[in-house]
């Protein structure tokens, strides 16, 4: 068997799990939520938190806030390890509607409210070989993007969204607002920001024959 039709199998299978989890999750209980949660901003319809489907790798994941820190590594002057409140606490906060596609077909617009990710990071101190940056979620997920996307771009780490905290079913404490980005791209949990200079580093479901880019307007597949 070559090597183009292994890879395809393989996709057509990631593929299969997805639609299943997505048809599965229909009709669950409704997610508490912390505070009243916004439909319209500025004139614009919002989707609602509970419009999502759940398609993550190991179900919600429910972290403790007292006991959860960011974790920044790699190729970065400063390591070290950071609490939610200081995180949220020391960097200027932004709101932005944004849309997530996903690959099994559906959308939501959400307003998204958090800090700037190279606000986050870059008191690290990333070292000038560093061209890659991995994100690690609680769950195991990991997926990556070139320094520049994450760095150069208002890329914002949400802690909120339609004004309300983050459900632990919508990643709390915090997710990925990957812009122009397929779904998968937009991590939720995170734990770990690592800088690196593998290029060729693939997460949970690029190593499964998905795009590493996982640009909207690009190839869905590798």
């Amino acid at each position: 068997m070559n090597t183009r039709l292994i890879v395809g199998l393989t996709v057509l299978a990631g593929v299969v799990v997805l639609l299943i989890n997505g048809l599965m999750s229909r009709g669950g209980d409704a997610i508490e939520l912390n505070g009243v949660e916004v439909r319209e901003y500025q004139g614009q319809n919002l989707s609602s938190v509970q419009d999502f489907r759940e398609n993550s790798i190991k179900g919600p994941q429910f972290i403790d806030v007292d006991t959860y820190s960011l974790k920044i590594s790699g190729l970065v002057e400063s390591p070290g390890s950071y609490t939610y409140d200081e995180i949220v606490d020391s960097n200027t906060r932004y709101s932005k509607v944004v849309t997530l596609y996903c690959v099994e077909g559906w959308d939501v617009t959400i307003l998204w409210e958090g800090l700037l990710f190279s606000d986050v990071a870059a008191g690290a101190g990333p070292l000038s070989e560093a061209t890659v940056i991995i994100l690690y979620a609680e769950d195991g997920y990991s997926t990556s993007f070139p320094i520049e996307y994450l760095m150069e771009n208002d890329i914002i780490i949400a802690y909120k969204m339609n004004d309300i905290t983050l459900p632990p079913e919508r990643g709390f404490p915090f997710q990925l607002v990957a812009e122009s980005k397929w779904g998968y791209k937009w991590i939720k949990w995170i734990t770990e920001i690592e800088f690196s200079n593998d290029t060729d580093y693939e997460g949970y479901w690029e190593s499964r024959g998905y795009s590493n880019s996982g640009d909207l307007d690009g190839s869905l597949f590798d």
